[in-house]
């Protein structure tokens, strides 16, 4: 038990979430499985993975990181930590004319603060571990943006500064920490996309179809496998040459 290596995985009720869940789980990482509101799919996880791989730990974590508090909730329930994976996140599909200041501070707290706050707050127990590993889930849109998404690819992109930021202050305690910024990837957020806009988008992707959840868990799956430990600061593009 004490030699088991904890990744925390946050947003791991969400598809990208449970991909990467699956993956870690499989690569011998115990979990603790993060969700805000969806509590059920959370367990469901934990009891897939638990009967799939008994030898490790399956821990379900609640915070919720629209609150100020929210990394203070979820650090109380955390001991031994090794990994941090951010795969949380909310869209927000509005003109900038339309965007309130509301918007704009729940996108902040969600993407970047809370985030930002839990890794400074868990950061000495990453400390205790060489290598030890963060990885934030950005997006394409922190690369290049994206027309009425415009504060969603601002917070993207604040995460991805962060990275390249963090990576130089971590360094030197062993934390690797680096991104992978997906494209157009298949789950029911985009399921409403009329099919003449989803053609429209994948005749613009050079490798002609999306990716999927299992691609970019596959690419943290590296990240965190021992063969990427001479990477950090880097934004590991999955989007099927989309944008290069």
């Amino acid at each position: 038990m004490h030699n088991q290596r904890f990744a925390v995985v946050l947003g791991a009720s969400g598809e990208i979430g449970q991909a990467i869940c699956h993956n870690l789980a499989a690569l011998g990482w115990s979990l603790y499985i993060h969700f805000n509101e969806s509590e059920l799919e959370a367990e469901n996880l934990q009891v897939t993975l638990s009967k799939q791989f008994p030898e490790l730990s399956f821990k379900v974590v609640q915070a919720d990181f629209s609150r100020s508090d929210g990394a203070k909730v979820l650090v109380e329930q955390l001991t031994d930590v090794h990994a941090v994976i951010v795969a949380n996140g909310q869209p927000m599909y509005k003109l900038l004319s339309e965007t309130t200041t509301a918007d704009m501070d729940a996108l902040w707290k969600v993407h970047v603060q809370n985030p930002a706050q839990f890794i400074g707050l868990i950061s000495s127990k990453l400390r205790l571990s060489n290598p030890s590993y963060i990885v934030f889930i950005g997006s394409i849109w922190g690369n290049t943006g994206a027309a009425g998404e415009v504060m969603y690819s601002a917070v993207k992109g604040a995460q991805h500064a962060f990275v390249k930021a963090y990576a130089k202050e971590a360094a030197y305690s062993g934390v690797r920490v680096n991104a992978v910024a997906p494209g157009w990837i298949e789950t029911r957020m985009n399921d409403l996309i009329p099919e003449d806009e989803r053609q429209m988008i994948v005749d613009e992707i050079p490798l002609m179809k999306v990716g999927t959840p299992k691609n970019v868990a596959d690419a943290v799956e590296f990240l965190l496998s021992g063969k990427a430990d001479y990477m950090t600061g880097e934004i590991v593009k999955v989007n099927g040459g989309w944008y290069i």
